[in-house]
């Protein structure tokens, strides 16, 4: 959506709301034009990834809950 900067500055909240839900929004001033993105397509843009600490710590399946025991049976025999 286009926007007339006066019209952006007075509803910047609604603006950022856009651009978050629904995509870039441009913002006109006379000749020159601005493109307001979420953070998120900024990071798709120019190409930020994750570092895998933070991967594992925001898009992994939490862990605290499970639980792991081991095997108590003995071991096997091995013939050296």
């Amino acid at each position: 959506m286009e926007w007339l900067l006066a019209d952006a500055k007075n509803k910047l909240s609604e603006v950022v709301t856009l651009a978050v839900t629904e995509g870039p929004q441009q913002i006109k001033r006379r000749n020159d034009r601005v493109v307001l993105i979420s953070q998120k397509d900024y990071d798709k843009l120019t190409g930020q990834k994750l570092n895998f600490k933070d991967f594992l710590l925001t898009k992994t399946p939490s862990l605290f809950d499970l639980e792991i025991t081991r095997d108590q049976s003995p071991m096997r025999n091995v013939e050296l």
